[in-house]
């Protein structure tokens, strides 16, 4: 996991990101499943060179829209 650090109104806020394969190892999928949900608007990432970078914010958002109610 990859740290940011911001300064925001005076307080230190640090924003997380995971690489594409640190997601896949977390949800115990084939990273080129977590690459095609990058490459089809699923999921938000930042690319870098030719790696890609989710911000933990962005994953906690699409794991909400997976969630599914009874």
């Amino acid at each position: 996991m990859y740290n940011n650090v911001n300064q925001c109104k005076g307080r230190l806020m640090e924003e997380k990101y995971y690489t594409s394969q640190e997601i896949a190892t977390i949800l115990k999928v084939n990273y080129m499943t977590v690459y095609r949900w990058i490459r089809a608007g699923k999921l938000e990432a930042y690319q870098v060179q030719k790696q890609y970078r989710i911000k933990e914010s962005d994953f906690k958002k699409f794991m909400a829209s997976k969630k599914r109610t009874k």
